[in-house]
């Protein structure tokens, strides 16, 4: 089973404890003391500062409650509630800081309920694809589900900083943070990959430096069990020479050539079920067998849960093909080890991808 990296998306320091400050340039510091009281910013100016925190407050979020749609409005309930209580800020921290309070309380209050999302490796043994039974789809809550990363991260920052947050946003490592309780989470992410200093981070959980460093050993202990390897770099020109030849193999429908193109220990999942495969075999079985229905495909490249992926249209008739699935591509060791299929057409519109393709 594919498990979690946690290099360099969460880097192991010297010590047990967290220090700082080492914070990416793609997530700098904004130190603006606002405060309505005053009168010194108008709406507009407030606005603006607290839109300049969307996208990082989106990763945030995303990597506490696995799911886009629900980071996102966690996001807009923190704009909310710091509208609502600006005149209660006195600029004593940052209003970056400011602003990750009220996101972690959002976000422990959304995560009330005992269902974690998971991937379906994580609910049950793989099946042979002799044996597969899809049966009804499950709850969307169940799964942890993609994102396109440019609502979570600044693509156009530093690109050392940009790697190392793509890192942080992989399906399997955001899979793995929903292991861990609400104050371990909270901790791991903001320690270890926005490297906010231990000080910082108990202030905003309102506990001391050493609860702080105590839930930091705990959940390292918890994420070292489904720790796995880390994926090629997108950058890499190889991963591109080897995507284009799975876009070719794929859309001509040619198994054979796919099949070459996967690692021996390649898994398929395609949630909403919870059935997946594992090996060359059992993949191309299940393309000439249910997923059939992929024949005739289109696929449109996008950038997901910081690797590679494609939308994946559905041929209709000659000239149509319309939304089918968002498709998650694992690079490593220059071989595809995850084929990740997320059958959840209104995903298409938050990846920036055409309603259909007509030609």
């Amino acid at each position: 089973m594919h498990g979690c990296d946690l290099t360099p998306a969460a880097r192991m320091i010297d010590s047990d404890r967290c220090e700082g400050p080492v914070v990416p340039r793609t997530m700098s510091l904004m130190s603006t003391s606002l405060s309505a009281a005053d009168g010194s910013s108008s709406p507009g100016e407030l606005e603006r500062a607290l839109e300049a925190h969307r996208t990082e407050l989106t990763g945030y979020c995303y990597r506490m409650l696995g799911a886009g749609s629900e980071a996102e409005d966690a996001v807009q309930e923190t704009m909310v509630r710091a509208w609502r209580s600006i005149d209660g800020f006195e600029g004593r921290s940052s209003l970056r800081s400011w602003l990750y309070r009220i996101a972690n309380n959002v976000c422990i209050d959304m995560h009330r309920s005992p269902q974690r999302r998971a991937r379906p490796m994580e609910m049950g043994p793989s099946t042979p694809t002799a044996d597969v039974v899809l049966g009804p789809q499950h709850p969307e809550h169940m799964f942890v589900q993609p994102i396109a990363d440019s609502r979570v991260i600044a693509l156009d920052g530093d690109p050392a900083d940009v790697a190392a947050a793509r890192e942080s946003i992989r399906l399997a490592f955001v899979a793995a943070l929903q292991h861990l309780p609400s104050k371990q989470r909270s901790v791991l992410i903001l320690c270890e990959v926005l490297r906010w200093p231990a000080v910082e981070v108990a202030e905003l959980l309102d506990t001391s430096v050493a609860s702080v460093n105590s839930a930091l050993q705990r959940a390292r202990a918890t994420l070292a069990t489904v720790q796995g390897e880390p994926l090629d770099p997108t950058v890499d020109p190889s991963q591109q020479a080897l995507l284009n030849r799975y876009v070719d193999a794929f859309e001509r429908y040619d198994i054979d050539e796919l099949v070459t193109l996967l690692r021996d220990d390649v898994v398929l999942s395609m949630p909403p079920w919870d059935v997946w495969l594992v090996g060359p075999r059992e993949l191309a079985g299940w393309f000439l067998g249910q997923g059939i229905v992929c024949e005739h495909g289109r696929l449109l490249p996008i950038e997901v849960n910081g690797t590679a992926g494609f939308g994946n249209y559905h041929f209709i008739r000659p000239g149509l093909w319309e939304p089918w699935a968002i498709q998650v591509i694992e690079v490593a060791g220059g071989k595809i080890t995850g084929h990740h299929n997320f059958l959840y057409p209104d995903l298409f519109a938050e990846f920036g991808l055409p309603p259909r393709i007509e030609a």
